[in-house]
């Protein structure tokens, strides 16, 4: 196991689902049922998973001198969040009371256009797809644990509402530049 991978794969979960962490602390802080929003969550993280899957091997269709250019969708979706964030535009709206697992794995796949843009050149690029989607789906059960400790933390789950839309447009540039400089 290449521990390289993992620490890259864990970085890029974690950055490209700060949004969604705090979406998941709104759904168990209303939610009747934890599971439906765990189930949910798994639902729809895998529907990103299987887009971003299909989209990278379209991709590997590409002639390896331009797989780098794809890094340019995560730099203009981080381009594109950072404009937002100097407008002072807010994109996150609150969802509904009591959600089902289909209305959680609605909202998570929705919600993961940036995952996907950013997973897609990466996984172009990657030997690794395979330990890439296991730690994902590790992950996604830490972020369920995670969002179910801030919906009953109130003071944290308000930090990461004010400051989460900042930190994710510098990651998705960084990642866009990584991937675009990588080839």
């Amino acid at each position: 196991m290449d521990l390289g991978v993992i620490g890259q794969a864990a970085g890029m979960f974690a950055v490209t689902n700060v949004d969604d962490l705090v979406i998941l602390a709104l759904f168990f802080a209303h939610a009747g049922a934890a599971w439906k929003v765990v189930a949910g969550q798994y639902l729809g993280f895998a529907g990103i998973l299987a887009v971003a899957v299909l989209g990278a091997l379209g991709a590997s269709l590409l002639p390896e001198a331009f797989r780098p250019w794809l890094g340019l969708i995560p730099l203009a979706l981080g381009l594109k969040a950072a404009w937002s964030v100097w407008r002072g535009a807010d994109s996150d709206d609150e969802r509904a009371a009591a959600p089902g697992v289909f209305a959680v794995a609605g909202v998570t796949l929705a919600n993961g256009g940036d995952n996907i843009g950013v997973y897609v050149p990466v996984f172009t690029v990657t030997d690794s797809l395979w330990l890439y989607m296991v730690v994902f789906l590790v992950l996604v059960g830490v972020w369920c644990l995670a969002g179910w400790f801030l919906a009953s933390r109130q003071v944290v789950a308000k930090a990461l509402a004010r400051w989460g839309h900042v930190a994710l447009p510098v990651v998705l540039i960084l990642i866009g530049l990584l991937v675009l400089f990588s080839g």
